[in-house]
């Protein structure tokens, strides 16, 4: 472990308050700063109203804070991924838009990111070694009756009024306007874990986590994964090799990827990297263990974002067909996203938007946790709106606003990319997408 988890204050090297934020504005953008909702228009063609939170100009991205369906949400977007913003009341063009044929893909937001592994790792050692610049004004909101000692092996019976572990769990991840708090929280619990190697590298990975699933983080989440020692063979290390890969170095997460040892999640990642044949080596190495479903899934659900859905349709069917799980519960479970995810394909035509007459459908579909519900608006022969109304979903929530935006840009549910290791989310929203798409089928 780096001994700098236990000096903590020692990182704190990038701390942007307000009027530095206005000032870093200014220099970007070459205007002045008066008090006005910002926008973003992306170069593929979407915009994005809201609130410009922090500039770093050297790394060439910022901070953007919207509310999407009811819910306050903060990301990082790279300059190269737009056309213009709105600060301060004055619109500025960052890039021209690009002729439809150009390549406007990223792998987060659109763009194309290439960085070397220098340029990844200072950005690591730099931003990711920084804390966010709204930690401080951050309130802490939890209940007093927690036990901030936060043991490796909680006791007792689940108590979200306790253990840290399952508050954060139960109460931070399904509530954003939480998020920040719990985040701070994780910083205090280190603060009094010093000296304390096994709490802390604990801490680290949990600090990274809720930086990779609930901010999109990538820089930070790199650097506290990095901290925490994350290995391939457990989430976290496939965690870390998707942070490289969205930080613009392929090679990088390619290396970490190398070998027997990786753990499920590692099919899907290999999968939106490109690595198809590669994916489905490691879902063919899982073939007699326990986490035959997990691997199956994931591997047609990147069979299915590569468009190549007959063969997708063999692995879930080999779920259906083995009818196998540790407990009830998970083959329940398993078995219904399996289900899901073969309906929506054989759905696919029903749901081609062309085919929809104007209206509002809803439907569903087995998440992570239970079933998703989507609301699905179309008008003028176009998907005008895509709204997860309700879901019981506990962590990856970029799904819940990137796979509605996925799917109205492209117009439709084919090959819809699974979000920052969010799948199984993602994967929800498009069958119960399909699903509603087709009750309107002329």
């Amino acid at each position: 472990m780096n001994q700098s988890i236990d000096n903590r204050s020692t990182v704190r090297i990038l701390r942007i308050q307000g009027f530095r934020i206005a000032m870093l504005g200014w220099l970007l953008l070459g205007g002045l700063v008066v008090s006005a909702e910002d926008s973003v228009e992306f170069l593929n063609g979407t915009t994005l109203s809201g609130k410009v939170l922090e500039i770093r100009k050297p790394q060439k991205e910022f901070d953007f804070e919207s509310s999407i369906a009811g819910q306050t949400v903060s990301r990082t977007y790279s300059y190269s991924a737009i056309h213009a913003v709105t600060f301060g009341g004055k619109r500025f063009v960052i890039n021209p838009m690009k002729s439809a044929s150009s390549d406007t893909s990223d792998v987060s937001n659109g763009e194309t990111v290439q960085r070397s592994r220098n340029e990844v790792k200072q950005l690591i050692a730099e931003l990711g070694a920084s804390d966010p610049d709204w930690l401080d004004s951050t309130s802490l909101n939890h209940p007093k009756s927690l036990d901030l000692s936060w043991p490796m092996k909680a006791e007792g019976p689940w108590n979200e009024s306790k253990n840290v572990g399952q508050y954060m769990w139960g109460r931070v991840n399904p509530n954003p306007s939480r998020w920040r708090s719990g985040v701070k929280l994780i910083y205090e619990c280190m603060d009094l874990h010093q000296g304390n190697r096994e709490l802390l590298k604990r801490d680290a990975s949990a600090l990274a986590s809720k930086y990779f699933e609930l901010f999109q983080d990538y820089p930070r989440a790199a650097y506290w994964y990095e901290k925490a020692d994350a290995k391939v063979n457990q989430p976290t290390g496939v965690h870390l090799a998707e942070c490289y890969y969205r930080l613009g170095n392929k090679a990088m997460a390619m290396a970490m990827l190398r070998g027997q040892s990786l753990h499920v999640d590692a099919i899907k990642l290999l999968g939106e990297m490109g690595e198809l044949d590669q994916a489905l080596k490691v879902a063919d190495r899982f073939a007699k263990t326990r986490a035959f479903n997990e691997a199956f899934l994931n591997a047609g659900d990147a069979l299915r974002s590569a468009g190549k859905h007959e063969e997708a349709l063999r692995y879930y069917q080999q779920i259906l067909d083995r009818n196998e799980a540790r407990n009830a519960e998970y083959l329940q479970r398993f078995r219904g996203r399996a289900s899901d995810s073969i309906e929506a394909i054989r759905l696919f035509e029903q749901a081609d938007v062309s085919k929809v007459a104007d209206g509002v459908y809803r439907d569903h579909a087995r998440g992570y946790n239970g079933d998703l519900h989507v609301q699905v608006t179309v008008a003028s022969g176009r998907i005008e709106s895509v709204e997860v109304t309700q879901h019981k979903e506990k962590q990856f929530y970029a799904a819940l606003t990137d796979t509605p935006k996925q799917i109205i840009d492209t117009q439709g549910v084919r090959e819809i990319d699974g979000t920052s290791g969010a799948t199984i989310t993602s994967q929800a929203i498009v069958n119960a997408t399909a699903r509603a798409l087709a009750q309107g089928a002329k």
